[in-house]
């Protein structure tokens, strides 16, 4: 497959793992191990009052219950009762099958210490039953076991190289235009631009970078679009937008990646393949010119 084709649906699993709540993360789920473990793998929907049996899907030769939670906002005290609840109702249903149990959970930020002791004390109380819990690394490998077809059957089709060489002005315009969304502060100096080892610094993925990179091929489009455009104080109100959004996620302790992933659906980066492409050559010309993300130690620019 492509490496940026495939770079593109990383980052449409990323920002799908991230922004998917209740029942929609549920379904995602359910396709995402559909496509990773084929006939292998049984999703479970509810059916009037006898509901789901506390399983959202199945995997049939490890006999394992999966049980998806997403809500929109998480508490260690509403994920504790969500586990005792579902994994109650789990074996009372499917004493005859289950053998491991899996609370899947898209918390970005990892397992609350005071989650992680109670996942401890169930496994205490159930000595003969697997129980784990799947955040974003372990969903990262179901990704992994996906097929090219499969990916682009569940995220669509993706921007390819020439993709990016397609793209003219036009296509810039609703991706700026939607971005237009914050005024400046007229007293905030403009950043000096980033060394070339920003990407290095902030360690993301190799497919994160790959996209910024695929994003420079048509930096200079962007360029002579701000250059054209008869509002000089644009590119410095998006910029301002783009400052904003980052301080707001730094401030939340997540990943270089899923940091990335937030501005890349706050730039757009979705749709058609031009769209697609077209955003992300402004967001890579927005993480060279502003201060988003850090920039490298002076003592590393010299090396």
């Amino acid at each position: 497959m492509d490496p940026i084709s495939d770079a593109f649906h990383a980052k449409d699993f990323r920002i799908a793992f991230l922004m998917k709540k209740g029942t929609a993360f549920q379904d995602w789920f359910a396709e995402l191990a559909g496509h990773a473990f084929g006939s292998d793998f049984e999703a479970v929907r509810p059916y009037g009052k006898q509901g789901d049996w506390k399983c959202d899907g199945r995997r049939l030769s490890t006999e394992t219950i999966f049980q998806c939670y997403a809500p929109e906002t998480a508490s260690d005290q509403n994920t504790i009762s969500k586990i005792n609840t579902d994994l109650a109702g789990a074996v009372e249903k499917w004493p005859d099958f289950i053998k491991g149990w899996i609370f899947v959970h898209n918390d970005p930020r990892g397992v609350p210490p005071a989650v992680a002791a109670h996942l401890d004390a169930k496994r205490a109380e159930h000595p003969d039953l697997e129980i784990e819990i799947w955040l974003e690394p372990e969903l990262v490998g179901l990704f992994g076991m996906m097929t090219p077809e499969a990916k682009r059957l569940m995220f669509g089709i993706a921007p390819t190289q020439g993709t990016a060489h397609s793209i003219g002005l036009a296509d810039l315009e609703p991706v700026i235009s939607a971005l237009q969304r914050h005024e400046p502060d007229p007293s905030d100096e403009v950043p000096p631009p980033p060394s070339a080892k920003k990407l290095e610094k902030n360690a993301l993925s190799n497919e994160a970078s790959a996209l910024l990179r695929f994003g420079r091929l048509r930096v200079r489009l962007v360029e002579t679009y701000f250059g054209k455009n008869v509002r000089v104080e644009l590119g410095e109100k998006i910029a301002e937008a783009f400052r904003d959004r980052y301080a707001e996620l730094q401030a939340l302790d997540l990943s270089a990646d899923q940091i990335l992933s937030y501005l890349q659906q706050f730039a757009g980066v979705s749709g058609e393949p031009k769209r697609q492409a077209a955003a992300m050559a402004v967001l890579a010309y927005f993480f060279d010119r502003c201060d988003i993300f850090e920039d490298p130690d002076e003592e590393a620019v010299g090396t």
